[in-house]
């Protein structure tokens, strides 16, 4: 149980924490510092290398989670609200990754800038959304047992 703990809170550390910089730090101050074709750029593989990070973060933290609550038998209410989370949270990022992140590569690839930029604002909002159902499911986790 303490190794599927320390996977499952690796993995959203990753995930969240990734996000959070992404959101509030790295994509603010590109916006601001560097033109589209650069910014693109540079936002595009950043993607690549964190989205693979991403898939590793959700390959942990359900088999952790699905590990932990085969153990623990029926889970209580704080834990299923966490599971459901986490599942609309892979599925927007199956989303970002299929859609959105998938025409961001392509435009940085044939130069064409208005249309990256149109797909990072839908990954910047899809993010957003995630980072703050992240930042709760987080919550619920370190709270929910508390309200036992």
């Amino acid at each position: 149980m303490i190794i599927a703990k320390f996977l499952h809170i690796l993995g959203f550390t990753v995930w969240v924490g990734g996000m959070f910089f992404a959101h509030n730090a790295l994509r603010p101050v590109a916006a601001v510092t560097l033109e589209p074709p650069q910014r693109l750029t540079l936002l595009a593989g950043i993607f690549t290398k964190f989205f693979v990070w991403v898939w590793i973060s959700i390959a942990l933290i359900f088999g952790s989670g699905l590990y932990m609550m085969a153990l623990i038998g029926k889970p209580p209410v704080y834990i299923t609200l966490m599971f459901v989370l986490g599942v609309i949270m892979a599925l927007i990022f199956a989303h970002i990754f299929f859609a959105p992140y998938r025409r961001l590569k392509r435009a940085v690839a044939a130069q064409e800038w208005k249309a990256g930029g149109a797909a990072m604002g839908q990954i910047r909002k899809l993010v957003g959304i995630n980072l703050i159902l992240g930042l709760l499911t987080i919550v619920i986790g370190s709270l929910g047992p508390l309200a036992r």
